[in-house]
C-alpha cells in the first residue's frame, strides 16, 4: 500500500470515523459527568456469591452487586489477557488487527486505531492506570493516559476534573495459582469439573483459586472504601469485571465457557441512574461481551464513540438494545498455534475448530507450572485418564455445540444431534456473518505481510469470504473435496496456499498431490506455506522429508514466528522429528519469548527426559525481565 492510499484508507477508516454515533456534543461541563473506576481482576471465572457460588467468600463484590447492575452472560473476547486488553483499549477485536489475537504480539494500532483513554483525555477526563498494560500492539501508554504507573490515582487529578481511573489486581493471576493458598475454602469442598482427573493437586488448585478471590474481593473492598471516604461515591461509577476466565487446566487460553465467561458488576449512583436501562440491584441476562466496554466508558461520559469500534455501547447516553451473541476466539496461545472461533448465546455455546488436526491440549511451559497441569498430563502418559478427559490431548471436531445450563462443564457436543439442526445453522450463520464484518484475520499465517488492520483491507489482498469456504473445506476433511484443495495449492494468493496445505495435513495426501506439496515444502516463496506443506507431508507418511525442510527453516535468519510454527509441526510428529534435534537445541537458548520453550519442551521428548512435574518455564528469568508489568506469559 503506498503511503497516499494509507493516509487516504485512515482518514475513511479510521481518523475520520471518530464522528459521534450520537448527534450530542461533549455534555461535559466541570460537575456535570460522572467520575468512572475500573477495578479489574485477573483469570477468573465468577467464582462469585453474586453469582451463585456457594463456595465463594466475595462479600464486598455481592455487595456491589446489590448495588448495582449484574451481567449474568458477560464474556471476554479472548480466552487469554494480552488480546482480550487490546480489544478492551481500542474498540476493535484483535482478529481484525493481526497479529494482535495471538497471545502475545505487537499489532500495528498506534495512529490506526483510538483508545478509549485518549478520547476521554480529549473529553476532559483525567485518566489513570494502574499499572498493567499489556495490549499487544504498538500503543505506547504513555501517549494515551495522563498517568500509567504503579503510583496512578484518581487522587491525583487536578481540582474540578472528572477522572476515569483503572486498576489492575493481580491477585488471582495464573501466576498466583503455582502455590498452595491456605484459607476458608478446602480441596475437600470443591467439585472437580469432569473433563479434569480428580487429583489432590487440581483439587488443591481449585481451593486455592477460590482463596485467592477471597484476598482480590478484600481489595475491591478498599477502592470503594476510599471513594466513601473522599466523599465521591454519589459522583462515580464503578465496574468490577475479569479480564478473561480462569486458570485451571482447559479454561484460561480455551474457548469455552471457563475460558470465556466473566464477572460484570456496575454500579451507578442514584443521580446517574439514569443511564442505565436497569435499575439498581437488578441483572441483565443478554449476552455482552468486553469489545462492548469502550464504546460503553465513552458513552457514560456523553463522548463521542468512533465509528470503527465494533462493540455497542450498554450504558449511557448512546445504549445500543441488547445483542444476541458474544463472540470469541484462540489463535497462538503462548507457544502453541490453534484456530478457533466460538460465539454464545448466554445458554449455548457453538465451537468451530479451522485446525482440529491439532490437540485441544499441547504442553505450554508457563501453564505447566501449575501442578494440575502436571497431573493431568502425568495420567495422560500412564494411561489412567478417562476417556473424557483423554480427548483434551485428541483431535477434535471441526464443530461443538454445547447446552451450558445443562452441561456447565461443557463435555456433550451436541453439534450432530438432529434436534439441534435448527439451532447449529443459527449458530453458524451468526458466526460467519460476524467475522465477515469485522474482516477475521484469523486465516493468514503469523508474520505474514498481510496481517493487520491495514493491510487486511486492500482491495483483493486478503479474500476473506473464499478463505472461509476453504477453511471449512480444509478442517472437515472430507477426502471427496481434494480438488478444491489441490486448486488451492496453485493459488496466486499465499493464504490461499497456506490452507490448501492445512487441509492436507487434516485429510492426508496421495498420489499427485503428494507431489505437489513436496514442491511447495522446497520452493514456495513464503516460508509459512512450506511449514503447513510440511505439516501435511509428514501426516501423509512422509515425515522423513518433512523433517529435513522444517529443520532447514529452523535455522538463524528465518524468522523467529516461522521458526515457532516450524517447531509445532515437528513436535507433533514425534521420533520423527529426531533428526532435527541439533536444530532444535540450538533453539533452546535463542532470546526470544516462546521458541526457547518448544525447543526445550521437544528436546525432552526426543531424548526420553521429558517429565512434567520439571519445570521447562524459566519463571526467575521472566521476573527478572519484568519485575513491574506481572508475568509476561499471562
Amino acid at each position: 500500500m503506498t503511503g497516499n492510499s494509507r493516509r487516504q484508507f485512515l482518514k475513511a477508516g479510521a481518523t475520520g470515523a471518530l464522528a459521534a454515533v450520537s448527534a450530542s456534543a461533549l455534555r461535559a461541563q466541570t460537575g456535570k459527568r460522572p467520575n468512572i473506576i475500573w477495578i479489574v481482576s485477573e483469570d477468573n471465572n465468577p467464582f462469585i456469591g453474586a453469582y451463585g457460588d456457594k463456595l465463594a467468600h466475595t462479600p464486598n463484590i455481592d455487595a456491589l452487586a446489590r448495588e448495582g447492575v449484574l451481567y449474568r452472560n458477560a464474556f471476554s473476547n479472548a480466552p487469554v489477557c494480552a488480546p482480550s486488553r487490546f480489544g478492551i483499549l481500542t474498540g476493535v477485536l484483535p482478529e481484525a488487527c493481526a497479529p494482535a489475537h495471538h497471545m502475545r504480539s505487537d499489532a500495528k494500532a498506534a495512529g490506526i486505531l483510538p483508545t478509549y483513554p485518549d478520547l476521554l483525555r480529549k473529553a476532559g477526563y483525567y485518566v489513570t492506570n494502574n499499572v498493567k498494560t499489556d495490549y499487544n500492539c504498538d500503543i505506547d501508554p504513555k501517549a494515551i493516559w495522563d498517568d500509567s504507573s504503579t503510583k496512578a490515582h484518581w487522587k491525583n487529578r487536578p481540582a474540578g476534573k472528572p477522572f476515569m481511573a483503572v486498576f489492575n489486581l493481580m491477585t488471582t493471576h495464573e501466576s498466583q495459582n503455582f502455590k498452595k493458598v491456605p484459607g476458608k475454602v478446602t480441596p475437600e469442598a470443591v467439585r472437580v469439573p469432569a473433563y479434569l482427573p480428580d487429583t489432590p493437586a487440581i483439587r488443591q488448585d481449585i481451593a486455592s483459586y477460590y482463596n485467592l478471590m477471597e484476598v482480590m474481593d478484600g481489595q475491591v473492598g478498599k477502592f470503594l472504601a476510599e471513594l466513601d471516604e473522599a466523599g465521591l461515591s454519589e459522583d462515580t461509577i464503578v465496574f468490577y469485571y475479569s479480564d478473561n476466565g480462569g486458570v485451571l487446566p482447559r479454561s484460561k487460553r480455551y474457548c469455552y465457557d471457563s475460558g470465556l465467561r466473566c464477572a460484570l458488576v456496575v454500579r451507578l449512583p442514584k443521580k446517574w441512574a439514569h443511564l442505565s436501562p436497569v435499575a439498581a440491584g437488578g441483572e441483565v441476562k443478554a449476552p455482552v461481551s468486553f469489545i462492548d466496554l469502550a464504546p460503553t466508558v465513552l458513552s457514560l461520559a456523553g463522548a463521542p464513540i468512533p465509528a470503527v469500534m465494533q462493540g455497542k455501547a450498554f450504558l449511557g447516553s448512546a445504549a445500543a438494545a441488547p445483542g444476541k451473541w458474544a463472540f470469541g476466539m484462540r489463535n497462538r496461545m503462548d507457544e502453541r498455534y490453534d484456530f478457533v472461533r466460538t460465539v454464545s448465546d448466554g445458554r449455548w455455546r457453538y465451537v468451530r475448530n479451522y485446525m482440529p488436526h491439532l490437540p485441544l491440549m499441547q504442553n505450554q511451559a508457563f501453564a505447566w507450572l501449575a501442578k494440575g497441569y502436571q497431573d493431568i498430563d502425568r495420567l495422560r502418559r500412564e494411561g489412567q485418564l478417562t476417556p473424557l478427559q483423554r480427548s483434551l490431548f485428541e483431535e477434535r471436531p471441526y464443530e461443538e455445540l454445547y447446552d451450558t445450563q445443562e452441561d456447565p462443564d461443557e463435555t456433550v457436543n451436541l453439534a450432530k444431534r438432529p434436534e439441534q439442526a435448527a439451532r447449529m445453522a443459527e449458530m453458524r450463520r451468526a458466526l460467519d456473518r460476524h467475522m465477515l464484518a469485522i474482516n477475521d484475520n484469523g486465516f493468514i499465517p503469523e508474520d505474514s505481510r498481510l496481517e493487520g488492520y491495514v493491510p487486511s483491507r486492500v482491495a483483493g489482498a486478503y479474500p476473506l469470504r473464499r478463505l472461509m469456504a476453504l477453511g471449512q473445506v480444509a478442517a472437515q476433511g472430507d477426502r471427496r473435496k481434494a480438488p478444491i484443495l489441490r486448486a488451492a495449492l496453485a493459488d496466486s494468493n499465499e493464504v490461499v496456499r497456506f490452507w490448501g496445505a492445512t487441509g492436507f495435513a487434516v485429510q492426508g495426501a496421495w498420489g499427485e498431490d503428494l507431489q505437489r506439496l513436496r514442491r511447495l515444502a522446497t520452493s514456495d516463496p513464503m516460508q509459512q506455506v512450506r511449514v503447513a506443506a510440511c505439516d501435511a507431508l509428514a501426516r501423509s507418511g512422509a515425515s522423513a522429508e518433512a523433517c529435513l525442510q522444517l529443520a532447514a527453516l529452523l535455522e538463524p535468519g528465518t524468522p523467529d514466528r516461522v521458526r515457532l510454527q516450524a517447531l509445532n509441526v515437528l513436535t507433533r510428529m514425534g521420533p520423527a522429528a529426531f533428526p532435527a534435534l541439533p536444530q532444535i537445541a540450538a533453539l533452546t537458548t535463542v532470546d526470544d519469548e516462546y521458541l526457547p520453550n518448544a525447543a526445550r519442551y521437544l528436546k525432552l521428548v526426543l531424548e526420553g527426559q521429558y517429565d512434567p512435574s520439571v519445570p521447562i518455564f524459566d519463571l526467575d528469568a521472566l521476573r527478572r525481565k519484568n519485575p513491574t508489568s506481572g508475568p509476561s506469559a499471562a
